[in-house]
């Protein structure tokens, strides 16, 4: 069993008030989410508060997390993610990917927080699938799924109204899921 699908019987019996269970999962999985929240926060201590707040809501909600649906790794990752991204707007910045300077691929910081057994294959098809969208779909796909900046945000940033932004998001969204469907 690899890690990845290692979590998954930790998560359901944490989803049972299991906590040792709880405890073995917050020692596989602390780590990789930490990664994943120093990335958006860049600071160290914000970044272990998003982690921390990320496995209460763990705890709290680890009864609605369906293995049909995804996977554990990934399930914690949007948890952990999300709070990293709330800490930081709360802070006033905006939240990063953790991707180099001007005229580097965004995808290239960003890494599954879980190794995947398929050698990051899907990463690539997702950067592959990425770089055939139009410039404008592209940025604001990355901007709003991997910054986390808001329709709204992206509606100021573009002069643009919201629901257009949500017309242009779910074009881009489509494209990309043909891409990686074909």
């Amino acid at each position: 069993m690899d890690e990845a699908r290692a979590l998954e019987p930790l998560l359901l019996a944490v989803a049972q008030r299991d906590r040792a269970a709880f405890r073995a999962l917050f020692d596989k999985a602390g780590p990789k989410l930490m990664g994943l929240a120093l990335r958006i926060c860049r600071e160290r201590a914000l970044a272990e508060d998003a982690v921390q707040e990320a496995f209460v809501e763990i705890w709290r909600k680890a009864g609605g997390f369906d293995p049909a649906r995804g996977s554990a790794a990934g399930w914690m990752a949007v948890i952990a993610r999300n709070r990293a991204i709330d800490l930081v707007r709360r802070r006033g910045r905006a939240p990063g990917w953790g991707g180099g300077g001007e005229g580097e691929d965004p995808l290239a910081g960003l890494v599954d927080p879980f190794a995947r057994p398929d050698g990051g294959a899907e990463a690539m098809a997702l950067s592959e699938c990425l770089g055939r969208l139009e410039p404008r779909p592209r940025e604001l796909v990355l901007l709003a799924y991997v910054e986390g900046l808001s329709r709204e945000e992206l509606s100021a940033r573009y002069d643009a109204p919201v629901n257009t932004i949500k017309t242009w998001l779910r074009r881009g969204l489509a494209a990309l899921k043909t891409c990686l469907d074909g």
